[in-house]
């Protein structure tokens, strides 16, 4: 994700990266053993279609690095399948440090082959950055602790929203319309999934009363 955004918008390698809850749905099949119905498959659906025309692979803008924010939403729905295995018997806290411990291990054997010695100013960005994921972190467990998932999840949204902001603020990027459309595509697909699993888990707890 981090080399993704060296090469294209911020808020389009954001955007690529939200199929990570889809790729989550369909991995839970074979991992978790979880029945995926055809509201969920739709979903899918929706979210294929919007990343096709942000990538747009054949295209005359089609960038290579579109395919390492593919990757990212590849590894993370993995990432949130395993992390959803773990819930059953660890506590978040201890899943969150060893998320973390397990991450920077695999960074640190990267970095080993191109590491530049960062200076007083670089070291301070890189403390304030990791601080600042861990709040995030921190705030999301925190959140889906005291509501329904399906509720909390429509708002990890508004990081496309912020991220266009960012992006041009920083570097005054303005997103095409195909970038937009394909945002607006993926963003309906989750939304979607969103809402029929609250919708799901709704009439369960009414049948159950």
């Amino acid at each position: 994700m981090f080399a993704a955004v060296t090469f294209i918008p911020l808020a389009d390698a954001t955007a690529i990266s939200f199929l990570n809850p889809v790729i989550a749905m369909v991995l839970a099949v074979p991992l978790l053993g979880e029945r995926v119905g055809p509201w969920r498959w739709a979903a899918a659906g929706i979210a294929l279609i919007g990343t096709v025309i942000l990538v747009q692979p054949g295209g005359g803008s089609f960038h290579p690095a579109a395919l390492l924010a593919l990757g990212a939403a590849l590894v993370m729905g993995l990432e949130i399948t395993l992390i959803k295995r773990l819930t059953g018997r660890e506590i978040p806290l201890q899943i969150l440090w060893f998320n973390n411990a397990i991450g920077c291990a695999i960074a640190t054997f990267a970095v080993v082959w191109v590491w530049q010695w960062p200076s007083t100013g670089q070291w301070l960005a890189l403390a304030a950055l990791g601080m600042m994921m861990a709040t995030a972190q921190a705030c999301f467990i925190q959140g889906m602790k005291r509501a329904d998932a399906s509720f909390v999840a429509p708002f990890q949204y508004a990081t496309l929203i912020f991220a266009g902001l960012y992006d041009y603020a920083s570097f005054g990027v303005i997103p095409v319309s195909t970038s937009l459309i394909g945002a607006a595509i993926i963003i309906a697909g989750g939304a979607l999934l969103a809402w029929r699993e609250g919708h799901h888990r709704a009439t369960l707890k009414n049948a159950a009363r």
